[in-house]
């Protein structure tokens, strides 16, 4: 079966009343989920859906998320994932450029649903209860699709310019949710924990779509909090818990006081690049193997994987199966080993393109590669490792200064919670280093001494000049922020001089 909604309908018939999708007190088996699916799919052929047919679902992560995803793939429509949050004039964008024939929306997002989608002249259909859907008329079986055909359209997070659709196909997500299963060695008798949003690339995939796979059953936890986190590994016995860097520190920072973890086999780190010492502190604590890895919406998303045989601290580990990484300087030549090069992956996870924008495809893929913009090396055996984003780079008076690197600094730091090193302008060198940072609950440390802490760590020019104290704005999938973060009005003055 192509359609990768065949993957639930092979699983509700293997492992029909194992949990698929857990949410506190509300459980639906593998069979629940393939029904109320069916009956998504039969409400939508009722509607006159198409094959191809765009669908926006703008939910947060509940079992009705799983149920209309699949529903809507079932039926051979194409899902447009959105962030719930999103407001009205967003929610128009993503309906609009997709032509979307309708949304679903959460009951809590349905006014900026509605505004937006009334402006994309797009029908809202309030997906609040699991009881209604359940009247709904059911579709028999399940559309067949070809490999190349869009399953979804995942909208980056446009830091740069509007929000571009990638197309990812049947075949993407397919292989690399069995990539995936085969990586954390998922079976039946797994439980997932679903922290990340379902409508990011890797909630989705890792979680939703390698659950659905493998029949292992998938926990969610609509909104993080590391204490309700841990507590809800203990209650539901979590094996494989899959999050982003800020969640790590968050456990880590509240301990083993709070519950038992100790179900924990295996988790899953991306989105961001995870602290070594993060990592170790982490995997110490909680005696549970961490594998880092990375990936980007345009990939499915996973590109590269650390191993539970084969790992490096610090490294985004090495291409999964199927899919080659090469690392090149701005005129597209293949740099040597050690030296720092933008990531290009070619492969079966490789997007079909971005939706109805072949000049940004074209800028994109090139000669079959995809060109990421993140900056990295490899080393002499093979694992890759981040440097940063190519547009985060700052450059100090002609040298590159990756803010990773002076990032990886501030976290050994005992006060430290989170940092992020950022740009600021400067009419001498160019571009001053400046870092913002969040301090531990309880903890104190001043500008003045973190300053002074990466600057006999670091080669003169990169540590840097301006530091300030400040909560980081931390984004739905729980990366930082960046561009939303404030220089000080001082800070900025002191960098004009």
């Amino acid at each position: 079966m192509t359609n990768l909604a065949g993957n639930l309908n092979r699983t509700a018939t293997e492992q029909g009343n194992r949990v698929a999708v857990r949410l506190d007190d509300v459980a639906l088996s593998y069979a629940d989920l393939d029904a109320l699916a069916a009956r998504v799919a039969g409400r939508l052929a009722e509607w006159g859906m198409r094959p191809g047919d765009r669908i926006g679902v703008m939910l947060p992560n509940v079992p009705a998320f799983a149920v209309i995803y699949y529903g809507v793939l079932r039926a051979g429509g194409v899902v447009v994932p959105m962030n719930p949050l999103l407001k009205g004039r967003e929610v128009e964008h993503y309906l609009g450029d997709s032509g979307a024939r309708l949304a679903f929306a959460w009951t809590t997002a349905a006014a900026e649903a509605v505004a937006g989608a009334g402006a994309a002249q797009v029908l809202t259909v309030d997906a609040g209860t699991l009881d209604e859907i359940a009247g709904w008329p059911s579709a028999p079986g399940v559309v067949e699709r070809a490999d190349a055909d869009t399953a979804v359209i995942l909208y980056t997070s446009g830091t740069t310019g509007t929000p571009k659709g990638a197309e990812l196909t049947h075949a993407n997500l397919r292989r690399n949710a069995q990539v995936g299963a085969e990586l954390f060695d998922l079976a039946p008798p797994d439980v997932l924990m679903g922290c990340l949003p379902l409508f990011h690339a890797f909630g989705q995939t890792c979680g939703l779509n390698c659950a659905v796979l493998t029949g292992a059953s998938l926990t969610l936890l609509p909104r993080f909090d590391p204490a309700a986190a841990l507590k809800v590994i203990e209650r539901d016995q979590v094996t494989v818990f899959e999050g982003v860097p800020t969640m790590y520190v968050g456990m880590l920072a509240q301990g083993t006081g709070v519950a038992d973890a100790s179900s924990l086999r295996v988790c899953v780190s991306g989105g961001a690049a995870l602290p070594v010492d993060v990592l170790h502190g982490f995997e110490s604590t909680f005696d549970a193997t961490i594998l880092e890895g990375y990936g980007l919406s345009e990939t499915s998303p996973m590109a590269t994987f650390n191993r539970v045989d084969r790992r490096a601290p610090g490294s985004i580990g090495l291409p999964i199966e199927g899919v080659e990484l090469k690392l090149v300087d701005p005129a597209g030549t293949e740099v040597a080993t050690g030296e720092v090069g933008e990531i290009a992956i070619r492969g079966h996870n490789v997007m079909k393109g971005y939706w109805q924008r072949p000049d940004a495809t074209a800028d994109a893929i090139r000669e079959g590669w995809f060109h990421t913009g993140d900056l990295a090396r490899r080393d002499e055996d093979g694992f890759y490792f981040i440097v940063d984003r190519k547009k985060d780079m700052i450059i100090r008076g002609g040298y590159n200064v990756y803010p990773r690197e002076i990032e990886e600094v501030l976290y050994e730091h005992p006060a430290v919670l989170h940092a992020a090193v950022v740009g600021i302008p400067h009419p001498v060198h160019g571009e001053e280093v400046g870092a913002a940072v969040e301090l531990r609950p309880g903890l104190e440390a001043c500008a003045e001494e973190l300053r002074e802490y990466v600057k006999d760590r670091v080669a003169a020019y990169k540590y840097p000049r301006h530091v300030w104290i400040t909560a980081l704005p931390i984004g739905p999938t729980g990366k930082i922020l960046k561009r939303e973060i404030r220089v000080p009005a001082d800070v900025t003055a002191k960098g004009q001089r």
